[in-house]
């Protein structure tokens, strides 16, 4: 029987991000287990993808809470009694606090859609094309209490072409988003990646600043 790494995902959304996770899960390519998907919207759509596949989930509305450290003492609550290995952010819509970041320093992990450090935030995919950039892309990073600032795990290029939209860049920064979150938390469960003090660090080795490129459309 293969041993496999107890994972927590938040999400905000639709969940295509959960769903690449819950079907290497599935289909037993990612040595993992989702105890729970938890989410601060009761209607978001990746509920619902969890329930389809058997897995608990959790809500808890942040609106509920008059700060959030309150929200984030609560969630902490709820992830911790999964005991989780690895706490996975996939589209989760919430600037989380130092508290909460460093309870889960070195096992959190985010996918943001954009070549970070470049573009942290929103609108990543506009103000690419609006900057006249040739290239963007997406990066799987560990979380730390600078938003979208932890070392960079995996980043995954994608051209700009002449005619993008942001919503055609975003489509198709989204399939590439879809490879590279999964083998980031292979990765992880295998214990080959780990977060140094300054850098990603994979089989024993620091990885550059942009970490590892899974692919690269340059």
């Amino acid at each position: 029987m293969i041993n496999t790494m107890n994972v927590v995902v938040l999400i905000s959304g639709g969940g295509t991000n959960l769903q690449a996770l819950i079907d290497g899960q599935l289909d037993k390519t990612l040595p993992i287990t989702i105890q729970s998907v938890i989410s601060n919207k009761a209607d978001a759509y990746g509920l619902e993808r969890a329930k389809l596949a058997g897995i608990n989930t959790d809500v808890l509305d942040h609106k509920a809470f008059d700060s959030r450290e309150a929200f984030d003492q609560a969630m902490i609550k709820i992830i911790d009694q999964y005991k989780p290995e690895l706490v996975v952010l996939a589209g989760f819509m919430r600037i989380l606090t130092p508290e909460f970041t460093r309870h889960y320093l070195g096992r959190m992990i985010n996918i943001h859609p954009s070549l970070l450090p470049k573009y942290q935030g929103l609108h990543t995919h506009k103000r690419a094309i609006e900057a006249g950039d040739k290239e963007h892309g997406c990066s799987v990073h560990f979380v730390t209490e600078e938003l979208d600032g932890g070392p960079v795990a995996m980043q995954a290029v994608v051209p700009i072409e002449k005619n993008d939209t942001p919503e055609t860049l975003a489509t198709r920064v989204l399939t590439q988003e879809h490879i590279i979150f999964p083998e980031s938390v292979k990765l992880f469960a295998e214990k080959r990646l780990t977060m140094g003090e300054n850098s990603s660090v994979l089989d024993g080795t620091a990885l550059p600043a942009h970490g590892l490129l899974i692919n690269n459309f340059k």
